[in-house]
């Protein structure tokens, strides 16, 4: 019997994308919880935003924050998960860092701004300003603003002068990605703390069996490191080119939460 683990992007794939509903995933994710399956935020929300969805989805499992920044186990987690040298014990979670610390990457943005680049991070927005931005409401726009990992931004330009900004980015030792904004991060994406985990799980079972589930970008080295990869339809109706060329990618017919419904219960059907 396979033990299956399901990472899963949050917007844009389990969250509706202008409503951030998971209403249309309701079905699919009682059938995860019936079944005790390990079901993984990975997501380029912040820990705060992340906490107030698990909360919704009465969800207690690990996740991942910001793109791959850090991995948070909850210290109260029914699974005796062993912990690599170095997690930090914080606010209730086990900590395993792998990203760069934020005000090194605000500093990043900055002399991007410096050098004529037309680009405006999150941190240089108000909540108010997020709000509409996002589409969010303010008290989930001020979750937004509590950030540890990465650095989402507006850009306004061309594409050559963005593929100028990414090589900037790059030569400053930097990573760029994108999904719904444009991201800064440091040496960390999500495909390296879905590495970890498979890992730290592996420890515990045998025979484990991982899923991943993402609509762009930021998810392609997350779906490059699981068993079962799941491209999610977006809303116009296209896919994310380069998830396309992942092998095995499985591609949903309908977009968002629907989508990730379909994908889940013929997954859970097969195995």
């Amino acid at each position: 019997m396979k033990n299956i683990i399901i990472y899963t992007d949050l917007d844009g794939t389990l969250l509706e994308h202008k409503t951030y509903s998971f209403d249309d995933a309701s079905e699919a994710l009682r059938l995860v919880r019936m079944k005790k399956i390990p079901l993984i935020i990975v997501s380029s929300k912040t820990r705060a935003e992340i906490e107030y969805y698990r909360k919704k989805l009465q969800n207690n499992d690990p996740f991942v924050s910001e793109n791959g920044g850090g991995i948070f186990i909850p210290s109260d987690y029914h699974l005796d998960i062993p912990l690599p040298e170095g997690a930090e014990k914080i606010n209730g979670y086990y900590l395993i860092k792998i990203g760069t610390e934020y005000s090194k990457l605000r500093e990043i943005l900055k002399k991007l701004q410096r050098d004529g680049f037309n680009v405006k991070g999150f941190g240089d927005m108000t909540e108010e300003e997020l709000a509409r931005l996002t589409s969010l409401p303010p008290h989930e726009a001020s979750l937004c603003k509590k950030r540890d990992f990465d650095e989402p931004f507006v850009f306004y330009g061309s594409e050559e002068e963005l593929n100028a900004l990414i090589e900037l980015v790059k030569e400053h030792g930097y990573n760029y990605t994108a999904g719904v904004y444009h991201h800064i991060t440091g040496n960390n994406d999500k495909g390296k703390a879905v590495e970890i985990l498979t890992t730290l799980y592996k420890s515990l079972f045998k025979n484990i069996l991982t899923v991943g589930l993402g609509d762009s970008l930021n998810d392609l080295e997350m779906l490059k490191k699981v068993d079962i990869p799941v491209v999610i339809k977006k809303p116009d109706g296209s896919y994310d080119n380069e998830l396309l060329k992942i092998e095995g990618i499985i591609k949903t017919v309908e977009p968002g939460p629907k989508g990730w419904q379909q994908a889940i219960k013929k997954i859970l059907n097969m195995v």
